[in-house]
């Protein structure tokens, strides 16, 4: 149980990066929400701890994207079931489609996750279940050259934490606390 500040701000740090690097984590997938109060699961694909940045890949013609690009308010829910931890996350987001940030995130992504961003994009309307790749590719591994045309689809979506909201379920007592980027922490009540 913590019972410090610093204590928590590590675990925060440390159950965000974890998160990001290991896609068994609970907290790999958090449930992100956009001003509009529409959710979605997303994987959270890096975290920068001294930014307090976080880092998502989505298809730049997914309705989110308008979403955000009019109001970048967002928020990012994390939650451990086993050890009982869950982290809201307050923040700013950004879409960045063709920045050094977008250019590595894209280098990165294997062929499968690149061909996501070939077919329809999001939310398109179909009279039968759909993957919405293209049939040329259901199921292959496509070379760089066949995947050349989708990196204008590809996007990432960035997230400035302005304050992490931390709470423990215990039974011999919650605890939680607002921790914010550049130092700044209190005790509330859970």
């Amino acid at each position: 149980m913590q019972d410090d500040l610093e204590e928590v701000r590590r675990d925060v740090i440390g159950r965000l990066s974890q998160a990001a690097n290991d896609r068994k984590s609970a907290m790999h997938t958090p449930v992100f929400a956009t001003a509009d109060a529409d959710t979605r699961i997303l994987v959270l694909r890096a975290f920068d701890d001294e930014q307090w940045t976080l880092r998502f890949h989505t298809d730049s013609r997914s309705p989110k994207v308008s979403v955000i690009e009019s109001d970048p308010a967002v928020s990012v829910l994390f939650y451990d079931r086993e050890e009982k931890v869950q982290i809201r996350c307050r923040g700013v987001a950004r879409i960045e489609r063709s920045s050094v940030a977008a250019d590595t995130a894209w280098q990165q992504s294997d062929n499968y996750a690149r061909r996501c961003y070939l077919g329809s994009g999001p939310s398109v309307l179909s009279d039968e279940p759909t993957s919405g790749l293209p049939e040329w590719i259901e199921g292959e591994k496509p070379t760089d050259e066949q995947l050349a045309p989708a990196r204008e689809n590809f996007a990432v979506l960035l997230v400035e934490i302005i304050e992490a909201d931390w709470y423990h379920l215990a039974h011999d007592g919650h605890r939680r606390a607002l921790v914010k980027p550049g130092g700044e922490a209190h005790w509330l009540t859970p």
